[in-house]
């Protein structure tokens, strides 16, 4: 059935079309997440264990929230990881260490990469798609990742 929303069918699919980039992204940092927080060595092991672990939590509730975004606006969220593969803007994997530090770097720089993905939807969103719910659902995932970015951010000082 479709969703009679206010929003026309071309819209809700170009704002989905974004929205399920955004969801792969999303699962591909979530992903390298849990792999820090798995695989993380050094002497600060147990510390930065737990980090990782508050912020792959935080991550999955991101996941949730845009497949069920996607699916608010009428749409199917994509839910392979070969599907993932192909929309997200992140590299799965990079050569590093396993120390925090190795790990940190990697993570900032993907959440740097999402909330500039984000950033440039926010407006064509709400103004060119007349969505201004997703605009502003958006608007708050970026905020969040600018908190874990500052978070991990901080530790490389």
């Amino acid at each position: 059935m479709e969703a009679k929303i206010g929003i026309t069918t071309e819209h809700r699919q170009a704002v989905s079309e974004q929205l399920a980039k955004l969801l792969a992204d999303e699962y591909v940092l979530y992903t390298k997440t849990r792999n820090a927080h798995w695989n993380v060595e050094g002497a600060d092991f147990l510390a930065k264990h737990k980090f990782f672990e508050e912020q792959y939590n935080q991550l999955d509730e991101f996941i949730d929230s845009v497949a069920e975004r996607i699916r608010k606006i009428g749409h199917y969220a994509p839910a392979t990881l070969k599907n993932f593969l192909a929309l997200t803007h992140l590299t799965e994997y990079s050569e590093r260490h396993n120390d925090s530090l190795g790990y940190i770097k990697d993570l900032l720089a993907d959440h740097e990469a999402i909330i500039e993905f984000i950033r440039g939807n926010i407006n064509p969103i709400a103004n060119d798609y007349g969505d201004a719910g997703t605009s502003d659902f958006i608007t708050g995932l970026m905020e969040t990742h600018e908190e874990m970015a500052w978070f991990l951010r901080a530790h490389l000082k």
